[in-house]
């Protein structure tokens, strides 16, 4: 019987790669790469990935398809925001079930979303988008405008430059710090098209929560539904912890999952991975977005199944057409914090993460800052410090084991030398 073979959509620098090669050998499954890179150089990072540019999404799509009509493909996942789209084409193409590509692009463009929730009757807060290169002024004069206010840029995640604003002064300051790190080379070389527009919208209060899962045909299997304790009320949205399972009572557990699949439907979103992020408050459940993909980075470790099989397991599994409908939960309570970054500066290193280990329930700490590398918070921040992951029986326990041990650590973050001042020197 011939080996199947998936084909994985990644940034080089994804965090679940490892994660997913080793699902894939305990599966006997070949794992092929297409990883964003320069198709002149030759294999750079050693995993002979077929280069492509997910900007260039017609280009990259012929490159798969020849690899495809070498050795053909019997599933198609992507890891990241940035492949989704791409992914989903291939899969249209190679005829295999995946999220429609119109569908995948509107998961990741925020105008879109809201638009096509408001269509499916959903709870939207009131929006209206605004060009970059306009004067801050002319939206102060929108009708539509009332404090409190969130500003936020069409395609950037992980609530990067998403600022809260409660006075037309505070509207003004947010603007220009969102038009800047909209004008910065690393979020422009990404190439979304969606980096001259934000997006303002009432703020809602409440709790927030995120939900993940698969689509399989239209319906959704949410594998883990997180609790956010943190609150997360501004000036800047800085996600913590996640933990699970959620302490929701029954009806508003089902009308949290209803209407996640609600809004999966009115984005057209069909068959693959999806995390949505949503809040709960006085006007109802709020869907905030629901991204083609799984979980990012290092989180995935915190979704958890009974036997051991990891989420990476499920997923390539249904990426395959295996059923996966009697997949069951871990038990116990299981939580991840993204470490948050606490000031700008030049990364040194971590002490005292031998006593965060020695926490009851942590089971592991990940530091994926690199020596040296600049630190920034947000809503400027694009990475994390690294990662605590915690176990133990009730929700709050794993929630607390988790304070505990990032109390224990102190990061050594140096202050950054001007480059006009390291040139004098």
């Amino acid at each position: 019987m011939p080996v199947k073979r998936v084909l994985l959509l990644s940034t080089t620098t994804g965090y679940q790669l490892r994660s997913f090669s080793e699902a894939a050998e305990r599966a006997g499954v070949e794992l092929a790469f297409a990883t964003d890179r320069c198709h002149q150089l030759d294999d750079p990072w050693r995993d002979r990935a077929i280069p492509v540019r997910f900007h260039r999404e017609r280009q990259s799509l012929e490159t798969i398809l020849r690899e495809a009509a070498r050795v053909p493909f019997d599933g198609v996942l992507a890891v990241g925001d940035r492949p989704v789209v791409l992914a989903a084409m291939a899969c249209e193409r190679l005829g295999l079930p995946g999220h429609p590509p119109n569908a995948a692009a509107a998961s990741g463009n925020k105008r879109e979303t809201r638009g096509r929730l408001a269509q499916a009757g959903l709870p939207v807060p009131w929006n209206f988008t605004v060009p970059i290169r306009t004067a801050p002024e002319a939206p102060l004069a929108d009708r539509r405008l009332a404090f409190p206010c969130v500003l936020k840029p069409l395609g950037l995640s992980g609530s990067r430059g998403v600022i809260r604003a409660d006075s037309p002064a505070e509207f003004i300051a947010a603007f220009f710090r969102i038009r800047a790190l909209l004008q910065r080379l690393d979020v422009r070389a990404a190439r979304t098209g969606l980096e001259d527009v934000l997006l303002v919208e009432g703020f809602i209060p409440g709790g927030e929560y995120a939900v993940e899962g698969v689509l399989t045909y239209g319906a959704l299997q949410a594998f883990a539904v997180f609790d956010k304790p943190d609150r997360l009320d501004g000036p800047f949205f800085e996600e913590t912890i996640y933990v699970t399972p959620s302490e929701l009572g029954g009806m508003a557990l089902m009308r949290l999952l209803g209407t996640v699949s609600e809004a999966c439907a009115a984005l057209g979103l069909w068959h693959g991975p999806v995390h949505a992020e949503c809040r709960i408050g006085p006007g109802g459940v709020f869907v905030l977005e629901v991204a083609a993909r799984p979980i990012g980075g290092l989180c995935s470790r915190s979704v958890r199944f009974a036997g051991g099989i990891t989420l990476e397991d499920v997923l390539l599994r249904h990426s395959m057409g295996e059923d996966i409908a009697a997949v069951a939960p871990g038990s116990g309570a299981s939580a991840v914090m993204m470490i948050p970054i606490p000031r700008r500066g030049l990364f040194k290193g971590v002490d005292g993460v031998e006593a965060a280990r020695e926490v009851p329930g942590v089971y592991d700490i990940r530091i994926t800052a690199k020596p040296d590398q600049l630190l920034e918070p947000l809503p400027e921040a694009g990475s994390y410090l690294g990662f605590i992951f915690a176990r133990a029986e009730h929700p709050a326990e794993a929630a607390s084991a988790l304070r505990e041990a990032h109390r224990r650590l102190r990061f050594r973050i140096d202050v950054e030398i001007p480059l006009v001042a390291a040139r004098l020197a």
